[in-house]
């Protein structure tokens, strides 16, 4: 892709993102987006067919490299799993905006689906229990520790990430792996 191109798609994501700030997605318009990232309204369409289409291809991109992140890891091996963790939230801190955006009030309930069926999955067929489980089990266990993870994260970004990226991961394993006997003192 060249230059001109990949800057245009930039700026109307960057456009659409503030957009998505402000309102629900029913709301945002492409003459909207086109007139906030100052680009004509057949550039727009040259690539993405409407709004939905943006915000489809920029979710699917996440999807897409958090699966990259997850993929071929053995979470059972406890440094690698932390290690995995590490490397998403450093990806959620380069990505900042975006993840807030998508994972903020006004973004896309689908895509929140989208990330926990990841999320489970890679949990399940990568070995995190450490020991087989029923699948009901594993579906319930994975589901309670995807959720609580996805809203730690959240929380983290409306703190202003007030936490390093390790930090975070060191917690979210120590909660998914340990429960409440991580927090408790002697």
């Amino acid at each position: 892709m060249d230059r001109r191109k990949k800057y245009t798609k930039m700026v109307l994501k960057d456009s659409f993102l503030k957009l998505l700030n402000q309102k629900q997605l029913s709301s945002i318009t492409v003459k909207e987006i086109c007139q906030l990232a100052d680009i004509n309204r057949s550039t727009f369409y040259s690539h993405y067919s409407d709004q939905y289409d943006l915000l489809y291809k920029m979710e699917e991109e996440i999807i897409a490299d958090m699966n990259k992140y997850l993929n071929d890891c053995n979470l059972t091996k406890e440094e690698e799993s932390l290690e995995v963790t590490e490397k998403l939230m450093e990806y959620i801190v380069e990505n900042k905006e975006v993840c807030q955006t998508l994972l903020g009030e006004n973004g896309d309930a689908a895509f929140l689906k989208k990330v926990m069926v990841v999320a489970k999955k890679n949990i399940i067929d990568n070995g995190f229990f450490g020991q087989p489980l029923h699948q009901d089990t594993a579906q319930y266990l994975s589901t309670f520790i995807v959720s609580g993870s996805i809203y730690v994260i959240k929380s983290w970004l409306a703190n202003g990430m007030d936490k390093t990226p390790k930090e975070l991961a060191i917690m979210i394993n120590s909660f998914a792996k340990q429960g409440i006997n991580s927090l408790l003192i002697d």
